[in-house]
């Protein structure tokens, strides 16, 4: 058989030196890493002032302080615990972050070329086919025969064992790993977007729980407003049916009583609805030893929160870092549609035997091998090449304008708090002196209706000030607490 006309299934690999064989493998594997073109990533400039407030050198301090060290409350930190281990919300970000790795796995391994091992039998009857030709000529090559054409009607046999990869992509214009790096990306952006989640969670839980604990000492405050106006609206309808009060007194008496108790059905359907919405962030019903008395206590870290942040403080928080990420991302994604301007190489190749007998299949001489580049080169396709470009481009415009809109968004949340902090203290102790002096009126008032000098509207006004105040003051002990948890999480504390 002239060997000039032989196709390269049929050249036995004695013929080719295999070092020319594996020298070509490796010089392919290795132009895999020439060409980049995704554009240069510099971090964008923060769209905010440099620093807000007197920013303090020790800010990370507070960033990176865990969360349970923040905390000081025991029952809270269980309650927080219990959130961290059932909440569904922390378990779809978690589970999201094991999808986008995989995803990432998935696409890292088209950086490799994958290799498989096949093992086949061929049977035909009559005249051989082109294949069973070209097996029996390889396998006879070495010993000089040309094959059976197998005229005489037998079922003649080939088998066949080979190694090899498909289409494995050169990856010369770095399509493949902009395309690994976006996915890496998003991975690292799920990452971050579960850190917020559990900060967000934290804060929401400890928030949720005070309001539980304020709303019980606002039912406290109606109950004993509604026993005080009670125990005198009993008193005077005893004097009204001696003859000594008159009607309208005793009408104006029980509409105080009235509305306590409306106030205190209102507090009591209230903290069902707050231990609902406890329930609800824990993921399980809390036990109510872990739910907070009528007392709203301080349960942060009584260290002074810093006055000020710096931006670059905010661009370590977890939701500006994934906004970041997911930018990179869009940045590599750029890369890899630039490549599909470019050639596209793959390989195909085997290795392994053939023979027509089954016990032949390993001998010597029945060797063969295919190797076969290929080269895809855009030409024409309607402008599908560019606008995907176009796409990628305004993609990665959106994520950037998204990344400016978190830092300010950062920046804004801090700024509020440290500027609701500033005026706080100043109010809690102006609503302070205000509830001691409207307490004070009040027994005055009351005092002087006993007596008969005052009628009972002077005291019924006196009582809804006094009322009013000590509600005032408990929701301003409640802004309080929660600035400072409000505060801990808009500087990115509370994952650790």
């Amino acid at each position: 058989m002239n060997k000039a006309l032989m196709t390269p299934q049929q050249i036995p690999l004695p013929l080719v030196p295999a070092f020319r064989y594996m020298a070509l493998i490796a010089t392919s594997l290795v132009l895999t890493s020439c060409i980049d073109l995704a554009p240069f990533y510099q971090r964008p400039a923060a769209p905010v002032p440099a620093t807000f407030g007197q920013a303090e050198a020790d800010q990370k301090a507070l960033t990176e302080l865990a969360w349970r060290s923040f905390i000081t409350d025991q029952r809270l930190q269980q309650v927080i615990d219990l959130s961290l281990n059932n909440n569904r919300d922390l378990k779809v970000a978690s589970l999201t972050i094991e999808k986008s790795r995989a995803l990432y796995q998935v696409q890292r391994a088209d950086l490799f070329p994958t290799i498989a091992a096949s093992l086949s039998e061929t049977a035909s009857k009559g005249m051989a086919s082109a294949a069973n030709n070209v097996a029996g000529n390889t396998a006879g090559a070495a010993t000089g025969t040309a094959g059976s054409s197998n005229s005489s009607g037998k079922i003649s046999h080939v088998y066949r064992a080979s190694v090899g990869f498909s289409a494995y992509e050169l990856d010369l214009f770095g399509r493949i790993r902009n395309l690994n790096e976006q996915a890496l990306q998003t991975f690292y952006a799920d990452e971050e977007n579960r850190k917020s989640t559990q900060i967000s969670l934290i804060a929401e839980v400890a928030t949720a729980w005070l309001t539980l604990a304020a709303d019980k000492m606002r039912l406290d405050i109606a109950q004993q407003t509604l026993h005080s106006q009670q125990a005198t609206y009993d008193i005077n309808q005893k004097m009204f049916d001696l003859g000594v009060a008159n009607a309208l007194t005793l009408k104006q008496l029980q509409t105080s009583v009235d509305t306590a108790r409306v106030a205190v059905a209102t507090y009591n359907l209230q903290i069902q609805q707050d231990v609902n919405a406890l329930n609800l962030l824990a993921g399980s019903a809390v036990p109510a030893a872990l739910l907070p008395d009528g007392k709203l206590a301080n349960v942060a870290l009584t260290t002074p929160l810093p006055r000020g942040v710096s931006s670059e403080t905010l661009q370590q928080r977890p939701d500006v870092r994934a906004a970041e990420h997911l930018l990179q991302g869009a940045n590599a994604n750029i890369g890899a549609l630039r490549a599909a301007f470019f050639p596209t190489i793959s390989l195909t190749t085997t290795v392994g035997t053939a023979s027509t007998e089954l016990n032949g299949l390993f001998h010597s001489g029945s060797s063969i091998w295919t190797f076969v580049p290929q080269i895809s080169v855009p030409i024409f396709n309607a402008g599908r090449n560019r606008a995907n470009l176009t796409v990628g481009e305004k993609n990665q415009q959106i994520l950037l304008a998204q990344y400016e809109k978190t830092v300010q968004t950062a920046f804004r949340e801090v700024a509020d708090v440290l500027v609701q902090r500033e005026g706080l203290q100043a109010q809690i102790e102006a609503q302070t002196s205000l509830t001691d002096a409207a307490a004070e009126a009040f027994k005055l008032a009351d005092a002087r209706f006993k007596n008969g000098i005052d009628s009972y509207l002077v005291v019924l006004d006196a009582q809804r000030t006094l009322y009013t105040a000590q509600q005032s003051l408990v929701t301003l002990q409640l802004n309080d607490a929660a600035s400072q948890l409000t505060l801990y999480k808009t500087m990115g504390g509370g994952w650790h």
